[in-house]
């Protein structure tokens, strides 16, 4: 078992991809011996266990870690202690460590990294790896085990945390054998950086850490059946020119595959030659400027109207680094219904998945735009570039008509969209902004300006409430000189506001925003649109004319951070700009606002995104477009 367990579901899909895909051999990585970090040679040096974890740790480069001992791991906790190289933040719940390592992964590039003991530690990690499985994050989670020979027993805080997270991770280790642990930590640093990023989970028995072992590096990596597509088949390279050559009404559907496959400027290059219109996901906000011309929105539930209407009314998809989620496509049946797909991913399991391509390519988008791009001035300078003048006309016609916005409240309270846009204006786009989930992540996703990659990040997949304070946490840690905003709601911000504590202690001076609605704001929206205003067990009694259990600035002086409360319209900037000026501790900001606000535009569960809603009962002239 000290050689891992079996791939998990996901690793396995990827292998019947790509045994399935004709790509050639030599555009495949090959994965023989790929240590992350300087490669140092370090002569077998007799240790224990913990000491190779930490000492492995090192040797891959790894600079920060979150966590929280136990008695299963208590065994590497004592020499981490002396580490001079590894900076371990002690978080006060395990799922804070997780989503901290997200956080600091997503902004970094790097692979995040957690660690929690056995039992409840390892199990209260288990939200975190999912929520970095569904959002493709890089990320590293060991946990400590009961001793080998009580594996089964029912032990003291004992849980099969490699079963459990088997679906939720790309490749999950157990180690017993203390001499496994170098080429185990190697190999799982390297599977969660390389092709689709993901979480992989390194489990090690106690006596695994105790055992003597003779620590060398670089270790050997053999990883039987996991290579990496990178070069994109060449063929279908150039039928994908062919079509956007011959496309009318052409879209650039980008996902966050190209932020993750560091893709920004080769995207930029390819839409510019090409002239589209480009739509990003949720998870792509920052992959293609907000300022650019040829930015037409996000798509989805709560998309922009010209987004969600560029891609219903497209002839071609050029679909990068996305999944044909849900979200995006409403009903699938009637997603794009006249659209032929161009699909470029590195996971060749996604394509073909929930929309047949009729031209895919496998490969990372590093590599392939670059190739899309050379192929399309191929193209063009023999039969011309698509003429898009009446394509652009009809979108720009409903950019003009139908931008986003919002209503003020009549109930007198600020509105959440203005206290948005205003800490993004004030902020700039060198912020970075952690969002929660719910109504809140919605208006951050389209009232900030998102001009650069990794400036956006959020929960978009598994929908993680508590997701923000913990990420922004591990964000700032990662990059340590931008200013960082949790925006949360008071909902999720009371989930995991214990990292506070993490925060004062540490010196991470985030800034969080709660925008407080005194309700579970996007359960109560739907109540309100679906349920017959039946608020059933929504109302949280934290805002305007409640009892304020708990009230949020106290809160943040018990905490020792800086507590802020504003109430009114006219006290919006300056209490932002009064945040921006603390930079020695964190700032928790009371905003109460409107709780009858809702996000708009919204495409309803279950319906075609050709049904969007602008308004309560409101749809888009359509007619008036023709």
């Amino acid at each position: 078992m000290s050689n891992g367990t079996p791939a998990s579901p996901s690793l396995v899909a990827q292998a019947a991809g790509r045994a399935k895909d004709a790509t050639p051999v030599s555009s495949v990585v090959d994965a023989s011996n790929p240590v992350q970090g300087s490669n140092n040679i370090v002569a077998p040096t007799e240790m224990t266990g913990s000491q190779a974890i930490v000492r492995s740790l090192e040797e891959l480069g790894v600079t920060d870690v979150f966590g929280l001992p136990g008695g299963a791991i208590l065994p590497t906790y004592d020499p981490l202690m002396d580490s001079t190289r590894i900076n371990h933040i002690l978080v006060r719940h395990e799922q804070g460590a997780g989503h901290a390592a997200q956080g600091y992964a997503m902004v970094t590039g790097e692979v995040g990294v957690c660690i929690a003991t056995s039992g409840p530690g390892a199990t209260n990690l288990v939200t975190a790896i999912a929520d970095a499985h569904m959002d493709s994050v890089p990320m590293v989670a060991i946990t400590g085990q009961v001793n080998s020979q009580f594996i089964g027993t029912d032990a003291f805080q004992e849980a099969d945390i490699v079963g459990i997270t088997m679906p939720i991770t790309k490749h999950s280790f157990l180690v017993t054998k203390a001499d496994d642990i170098p080429r185990v930590l190697a190999s799982a640093f390297h599977i969660a950086a390389t092709g689709r990023p993901g979480p992989v989970l390194v489990d090690i028995t106690k006596d695994a850490q105790q055992a003597k072992t003779h620590f060398s590096w670089p270790p050997k990596i053999d990883l039987p059946g996991y290579r990496t597509v990178v070069r994109g088949h060449a063929k279908q390279v150039r039928e994908a020119a062919k079509l956007i050559a011959a496309a009318e009404r052409p879209v650039f559907y980008v996902g966050g595959g190209v932020i993750k496959g560091e893709a920004t400027a080769e995207l930029r290059e390819l839409a510019e030659l090409v002239g589209a219109p480009v739509v990003t996901t949720l998870m792509a906000r920052g992959a293609f400027p907000d300022s650019h011309q040829q930015h037409v929105g996000m798509p989805g539930m709560h998309g922009s109207v010209s987004a969600v209407t560029a891609l219903q009314q497209s002839d071609l998809l050029i679909t990068l680094g996305a999944r044909f989620d849900d979200r995006v496509t409403g009903v699938l049946s009637t997603f794009a219904p006249f659209a032929k797909v161009i699909h470029a991913d590195i996971d060749p399991a996604e394509i073909s998945k929930n929309r047949t391509a009729d031209i895919p390519i496998v490969g990372s988008v590093k590599e392939i735009i670059p190739e899309l791009a050379d192929a399309c001035r191929t193209r063009f300078a023999e039969d011309g570039a698509p003429r898009l003048d009446e394509w652009w006309a009809m979108l720009n016609r409903l950019r003009e008509t139908y931008p986003i916005g919002f209503t003020q409240p009549a109930d007198g309270l600020s509105a959440p969209q203005h206290v948005i846009e205003r800490i993004g204006a004030l902020t700039g786009p060198e912020g970075v902004y952690v969002a929660g989930v719910g109504q809140h992540q919605m208006w951050s996703a389209q009232f900030v300006k998102y001009e650069r990659p990794r400036q956006w990040l959020n929960s978009g997949g598994l929908g993680t409430m508590g997701y923000s304070v913990p990420a922004a946490m591990g964000a700032k840690v990662g990059n340590p000189d931008r200013v960082v905003w949790a925006i949360d709601g008071d909902g999720c911000f009371q989930m995991t506001n214990q990292e506070l504590a993490t925060c004062v202690i540490n010196n991470i001076p985030i800034k969080v925003a709660i925008i407080n609605n005194s309700s579970l704001g996007m359960v109560r929206q739907w109540q309100t649109l679906f349920y017959d205003e039946r608020y059933s067990n929504t109302d949280l009694n934290t805002g305007h004319g409640t009892v304020r259990v708990p009230d949020f600035v106290k809160l943040a002086d018990a905490y020792g951070c800086v507590g802020l409360r504003c109430e009114r319209d006219e006290d919006i900037d300056a209490t932002i700009q009064q945040a921006l000026a603390i930079n020695d501790r964190p700032v928790v900001i009371d905003f109460v606002v409107s709780r009858d606000s809702m996000v708009w535009p919204m495409v309803p569960s279950g319906v075609s995104n050709d049904e969007i809603q602008i308004a309560r009962g409101m749809t888009p002239e359509w007619e008036q477009e023709d």
